[in-house]
């Protein structure tokens, strides 16, 4: 299982960025997948997660209406798109999926909100 985070940069406050996730390694299509966030000095949080094959959506209060999870199973690809940024959206920003009873990380984006 690997997991490629990708998308992060510095954005002003109210800004917008598009993360990527591209997942190989097992049948993307049936597994749930997540976003997590970590901020420096805080412990990791989660944002947000989409079911299969529902494709049901579910976030953290903290940015319900800002940010859309989505997939693209023909591209193994999870997405967050972040809108209406605020500097508390500054964290490395990480996918997660559980597999055969493993969780299992990417590297990480950062994401710092700033002006």
């Amino acid at each position: 299982v690997q997991l490629v985070e990708s998308g992060g940069g510095l954005v002003q406050p109210g800004g917008s960025l598009r993360l990527s996730c591209a997942a190989s390694g097992f049948p993307f299509s049936r597994y749930d997948m997540k976003w997590y966030r970590q901020a420096p000095g805080k412990e990791r949080e989660f944002v947000a997660l989409i079911s299969t094959p529902s494709d049901s959506t579910n976030y953290a209060d903290s940015v319900k209406g800002r940010f859309t999870i989505s997939r693209d199973n023909t591209k193994n690809t999870v997405y967050l798109q972040m809108n209406s940024l605020k500097p508390e959206d500054t964290a490395v920003y990480y996918c997660n999926v559980l597999v055969v009873g493993r969780w299992y990380w990417g590297q990480g984006t950062q994401v710092t909100v700033s002006s």
